[in-house]
């Protein structure tokens, strides 16, 4: 095989997926990116496939401990699912076409809609910790942004519009469940930075003033791929730390995955129930 550099990005795609088709040939509905410390969403799927991200051509390798590196491939709610179990970051030194390499893989699966989560930083002073945030917008604070470069034209358009980056008939269904189950559920803003640190506190103030409830270290690279390739997206955050005047305080990756874990069932729900409200 020539060097990888001198592949083009769209036949890496075109191996990786297939690679996965090889081993399962069925089109797949719903692609689930499962963030820090909410991986137990792969304990209800009916699992039909696991593949190590090593053994995909091309997939980057996760690198952080939180996040174990398989793609699951199985039934949820009904629906025939493509979970990532663990994602890749920027921080991590991966170019944003790596980070979000996985979507267009998903894409040509056949997934229909994309599902994200991910644990962040209270920004909103009315924000707990294991609380849950549906995404209803989002400003990126990212230094690169996916779509640069040569536009992938059999993919989606060169200026995808972003005015309704996340479902607002998904997110109006997510609301509707949590008020069913009594989980309390905000719906606000996330802002995503590059990372890996934790902001100061003249950051947070910053972003709080700019409008940001959350504010965590992924999800946007993902969506925009995604509605580059016009898949509505659903994405909810575990609120895993608090970001607001008075409550910050030195945080430990032990206290955000405890955070994370605190809102993994509600989480869970309410991806289980809005899987099997979807399409129908």
């Amino acid at each position: 095989m020539r060097e990888e550099a001198n592949i083009p990005y769209e036949d890496k795609i075109q191996f990786a997926f297939e690679y996965i088709q090889q081993l399962h040939d069925r089109p797949l509905q719903v692609g689930i990116i499962l963030g820090t410390g909410l991986g137990k969403l792969i304990n209800n799927i009916d699992v039909k496939l696991e593949i190590p991200y090593e053994e995909i051509p091309f997939f980057p390798i996760s690198t952080v401990e939180s996040h174990k590196g398989k793609l699951i491939i199985g039934k949820l709610s009904g629906k025939s699912v493509v979970a990532m179990q663990g994602r890749f970051h920027y921080y991590e030194g991966y170019s944003m076409k790596e980070v979000t390499f996985p979507v267009r893989v998903m894409k040509k699966l056949g997934i229909q809609y994309l599902f994200v989560s991910n644990a962040a930083g209270g920004l909103n002073p009315d924000y707990g910790i294991g609380e849950l945030m549906i995404i209803n917008d989002h400003i990126d604070l990212f230094p690169e942004n996916p779509l640069r470069g040569k536009n992938l034209n059999q993919f989606g358009v060169r200026f995808p519009d972003m005015s309704e980056p996340y479902d607002l008939s998904l997110v109006e269904k997510g609301i509707q469940i949590a008020e069913e189950n009594q989980l309390k559920v905000h719906q606000g803003v996330y802002a995503a930075v590059q990372g890996p640190n934790l902001e100061t506190k003249a950051e947070y103030k910053f972003l709080r003033t700019i409008g940001a409830d959350a504010i965590g270290m992924s999800t946007i690279p993902e969506v925009i791929v995604a509605r580059h390739m016009e898949i509505p997206v659903f994405a909810i955050s575990a609120i895993t730390d608090l970001c607001s005047p008075g409550k910050i305080k030195k945080v430990k990756i032990e206290e955000v995955l405890a955070g994370a874990a605190k809102a993994e069932p509600g989480m869970s729900l309410i991806i289980r129930e809005l899987l099997r409200r979807i399409g129908n």
